[in-house]
């Protein structure tokens, strides 16, 4: 594999939060997703319980304390409220790439293991990412059971009816970090995961009349693995970056983009099942009509979902949007990604329109001017 690390691509994402079986049936009711297996005292953990929640090529975790002993959890959510503490790579070879990763810098948090019972074994290990998040190496070829070792089939059948979504897989995650730990971090991934930065977003590049923000997209030569990274910029005011890192107490996971092959329908079900969405100006749309852009879907009905789509790409194009923050503060949101004749970017050409949404939503939570 020379320098390589094997990755194949994104295997899980999980969340620490505070209730995982209240975080579990929302996520199984408003993304239309399925709760498919359990961890817990009834399969032999104790302090805890863990939900898995999964689409057609998605996989969620959800992880709680229900033991006050269980300190790494109930510490991350009493700090950040419900967030992200990992994600996933599939690999060939777990200890090597977690060995190698090691070796160009990465900071390890979880050295191999393998955990296994009657219906075989899966392979992990972990590095730092952020202040307190991990990126885990996975390897799950050797296991026929419910996705890992002390996962269960949920004991609880409950027939939760939601309208289809058609979300499909993870599209890149992004990250949000203080200033001037950007490069640090795009310097961190592109070391030791032989990661290489693909798009650079400059002063100016993503800004309103009010707010900025930097960032650079990193991703990995072997696989598709795209990982954004923002740091705040100075502005007149407080920008959803700085918002972000003042709520969640630190630097982590923003959000995370899942895609899907059919945005119209995905968020008119998503709404139906009561995922609340940014907003765009009606004057986002006037504007596209005047520029005459060729796309397969009609302006109307971006408009009526509040789709943006950026065809500022060199080729193709992209639909997205964003839900609101899902959580009680205002840090983790979805995006939900569509991309068009092999579009690559992150939808510059909507930033303007996505970055005033997100004032608008700060004002209202009274977050938008600096203390």
């Amino acid at each position: 594999m020379a320098n390589n690390l094997g990755i194949l691509g994104y295997d899980y994402v999980e969340f620490y939060v505070g209730s995982a079986k209240m975080c579990a049936y929302w996520h199984a009711k408003s993304m239309g997703l399925k709760i498919t297996a359990y961890s817990g005292s009834e399969s032999g953990v104790k302090g805890k319980v863990s939900y898995l929640i999964e689409g057609d090529n998605l996989r969620i975790v959800v992880t709680s304390a229900v033991d006050p002993s269980e300190f790494k959890i109930s510490s991350f959510v009493q700090k950040h409220g419900d967030g992200v503490k990992r994600w996933a790579l599939k690999v060939k070879d777990v200890e090597y790439a977690f060995d190698t990763a090691v070796k160009n810098g990465a900071v390890p948090v979880s050295t191999y293991k393998k955990i296994e019972d009657k219906n075989g074994y899966i392979e992990e290990a972990a590095v730092k990412l952020y202040d307190d998040a991990e990126i885990v190496f996975s390897k799950r070829d050797n296991y026929k059971g419910q996705f890992k070792p002390y996962f269960i089939e949920p004991i609880q059948h409950i027939n939760i009816e939601a309208h289809k979504t058609g979300l499909k897989e993870i599209d890149h995650i992004v990250g949000n970090v203080r200033i001037n730990e950007m490069d640090f971090w795009v310097n961190y991934l592109n070391k030791t995961l032989n990661f290489e930065t693909f798009l650079e977003f400059g002063m100016g590049d993503i800004s309103t009349k009010y707010s900025a923000l930097l960032s650079k997209v990193v991703r990995s030569k072997e696989a598709d693995i795209k990982n954004p990274i923002n740091e705040p910029y100075e502005g007149l005011k407080k920008s959803q970056i700085e918002e972000y890192i003042d709520e969640y107490l630190g630097s982590g996971i923003q959000h995370i983009a899942i895609s899907t092959d059919n945005i119209i329908e995905t968020i008119a079900n998503m709404k139906k099942n009561g995922v609340d969405f940014l907003e765009p100006p009606d004057s986002y749309y006037e504007m596209l009509r005047k520029e005459n852009i060729d796309i397969t879907e009609d302006i109307a009905d971006l408009q009526e979902n509040g789709i943006l789509c950026d065809h500022t790409e060199s080729k193709g194009y992209l639909l997205q949007l964003f839900t609101k923050p899902i959580g009680d503060r205002p840090t983790f949101f979805y995006e939900i990604i569509q991309r068009r004749n092999g579009a690559e970017g992150f939808g510059q050409g909507n930033f303007q329109a996505l970055f005033e949404s997100i004032e608008k939503d700060q004002i209202q939570r009274g977050n938008f001017d600096r203390d």
